[in-house]
């Protein structure tokens, strides 16, 4: 297995291996021949290029694994980045000589070669570096981390000695982009190493593998894994070798459901884009958050301070030597390790010391809140903004007895923790965090909910391709300013701002506007109304159906259509 992570072919030159499939495109099994006709197309093309630096980004998996094969074997240092929006572009063309791949209105992308012949391959060098990943940007522009093939290798193999007799006989399937350092080893790396098939496409919906013959290894993110209730799993139970999730932390309620529609808790990988991952967890369905984590195997860990270090061959730029230390609290349990929030997540506000996780745990330990996050806000005044998820329990309250009555203790618990000038001046309660393809809650996500021009709004009902939202408009809101002095009412503008905002909160939509049809505006909506706002999006993101309706009746509906990034 080491020789054929060296050599990256997927083990194709034995005949056993050769006689099956690398993976699935469309229902179709691919080929390791026609797998490494692509990766030798590639490699003919890299190899002719001048540049050292190439960026990578490719929506389809067999066809990323085969490019990603191609540059590394012709000595290219691969960018890896986590999409392809022009803004990502425009930062690495400054530090890349070539881009490959779907680059939208990039006419300089790249293709492979055609009916470019073998060439010899031979063992890439595992102490090169030769992969540029990216953190996500959950507090930030993403960070670039620079990765040696054997920190790539020995993760692989951590994980096939792990984890690797659960899967056998599995393809593999995921709801995460390969793009990301999580959806890289686990999507491609691996499975290509040990001889699994993998699928070429990203799962959208867990139905969609109702078509997917045979085992599955499910690779997800806490985001899908939350909204599980809403899947219809079918027989997927009975062919679920096994279900990995990470990401980002997956909250315990979400346990039960994951046990009832998939058979199984998910196995849950604790790292970092710096780290790779370095621990594990799999929690019975009524497990909390306590449940300790155990390291991975050659992954070794001690405590500094109540601090965690981390000490593996594939962790950071280190030579396995030095301890890397981590950005979380931990104290330990057993064999394993317990973590206690982040360290790193301090801010200033008037000169004084916040601690952003225990304004957070505080928050979570006074009861009827499911997750929170806490984040200073930018503006000219620096302040500090809170997003609630409630619970049932606490919607029903927010319900019966208002929003101010239900934050009122939790007001007070922080009255407790903080001076008055720094304690929380804007709220928002959201039925789930907002979350990007990997899973990742981003801080410019979280900031985007303080915008003033986005309403309070509640999910109401939320379908694979649909929901339906409550939206509560003060009196004051800023959308009504000039429309007009004396009745003011809700420009149309802002209404159809509201169900683009709203889609993009909780669907995949194509990037770029391309158009309205069937417009129609019924009634006026007025300060201080109610009304509930009905969003049904087609399956590749391309077209968006709204509605808004009160107790008053229809108020407002169309149909907006997106497309590809010009």
């Amino acid at each position: 297995m080491w020789r054929e992570l060296q050599l990256g072919l997927a083990g194709a030159s034995s005949p056993a291996r050769a006689a099956q499939p690398v993976g699935w495109r469309a229902g179709r099994a691919v080929m390791p021949a026609a797998f490494m006709a692509q990766a030798a197309g590639w490699f003919a093309h890299f190899e002719a290029l001048a540049a050292a630096d190439v960026a990578l980004y490719f929506e389809d998996t067999l066809q990323a694994a085969a490019a990603l094969l191609g540059a590394w074997h012709a000595r290219k240092t691969v960018w890896w980045p986590g999409d392809a929006l022009p803004a990502t572009a425009q930062r690495l063309a400054e530090q890349v000589g070539a881009f490959a791949g779907d680059w939208p209105g990039r006419a300089d992308a790249t293709a492979a070669v055609a009916d470019a012949p073998q060439p010899d391959w031979q063992p890439l060098d595992p102490q090169a570096c030769q992969l540029v990943v990216f953190t996500s940007g959950s507090s930030g522009e993403p960070t670039a981390i620079s990765k040696r093939l054997h920190q790539l290798f020995d993760e692989v193999r951590a994980l096939e000695a792990e984890f690797g007799a659960r899967i056998d006989g599995a393809a593999i399937h995921a709801t995460v982009s390969h793009q990301h350092i999580y959806g890289l080893l686990f999507r491609i790396l691996w499975p290509l190493a040990a001889g699994r098939p993998l699928a070429a496409e990203r799962v959208a919906y867990l139905e969609d593998l109702h078509a997917a013959p045979g085992r599955i290894a499910l690779i997800a993110s806490p985001a899908h894994l939350k909204r599980l209730q809403l899947a219809n799993t079918g027989d997927l139970p009975e062919r679920l070798a096994a279900v990995f999730s990470s990401g980002g932390p997956l909250p315990a309620d979400a346990l039960p459901p994951c046990a009832e529609r998939l058979g199984q808790t998910p196995i849950e990988i604790y790292g970092s884009s710096e780290t790779g991952g370095v621990a594990w967890r799999q929690r019975p369905p009524g497990a909390g958050d306590a449940e300790p984590w155990r390291a991975m195997p050659g992954v070794e860990w001690q405590l500094a301070d109540g601090q965690l270090q981390l000490r593996s061959a594939h962790i950071g730029n280190h030579t396995g030597s030095d301890w890397y230390t981590a950005a979380d609290h931990a104290r330990a349990e057993g064999p394993g390790f317990v973590l206690l929030g982040r360290a790193d997540r301090i801010v200033k506000i008037e000169e004084k010391r916040v601690s952003l996780a225990a304004v957070e745990q505080a928050l979570l330990d006074g009861g009827q809140v499911r997750e929170a996050r806490a984040l200073l806000l930018p503006g000219s005044r620096q302040e500090l903004g809170v997003v609630l998820v409630p619970t049932p329990e606490g919607w029903a309250r927010v319900d019966t007895e208002g929003r101010a009555a239900w934050l009122a203790p939790l007001r007070e618990r922080l009255a407790a923790l903080l001076e008055a000038t720094v304690r929380p001046r804007r709220w928002r309660l959201v039925s789930d965090l907002p979350a990007n393809t990997q899973g990742k809650t981003t801080q410019a996500a979280l900031q985007a909910l303080f915008d003033p021009l986005r309403p309070a709004a509640r999910v109401l009902k939320r379908e694979p391709l649909s929901a339906t939202l409550r939206i509560d408009i003060e009196a004051r809101y800023p959308g009504f300013d000039g429309h007009f002095e004396n009745q003011p009412v809700l420009p149309g503008v802002v209404q159809l701002d509201w169900a683009e905002r709203f889609a993009r909160e909780l669907f995949a939509l194509q990037p770029a506007f391309a158009g309205l049809e069937q417009l129609k505006f019924q009634q006026v909506i007025r300060p201080g109304s109610t009304v509930e706002l009905t969003l049904t999006v087609n399956a590749d993101g391309s077209e968006l159906r709204f509605a808004l309706a009160s107790e008053r009746g229809p108020h407002a509906s169309g149909k907006l259509r997106f497309g590809a990034a010009a």
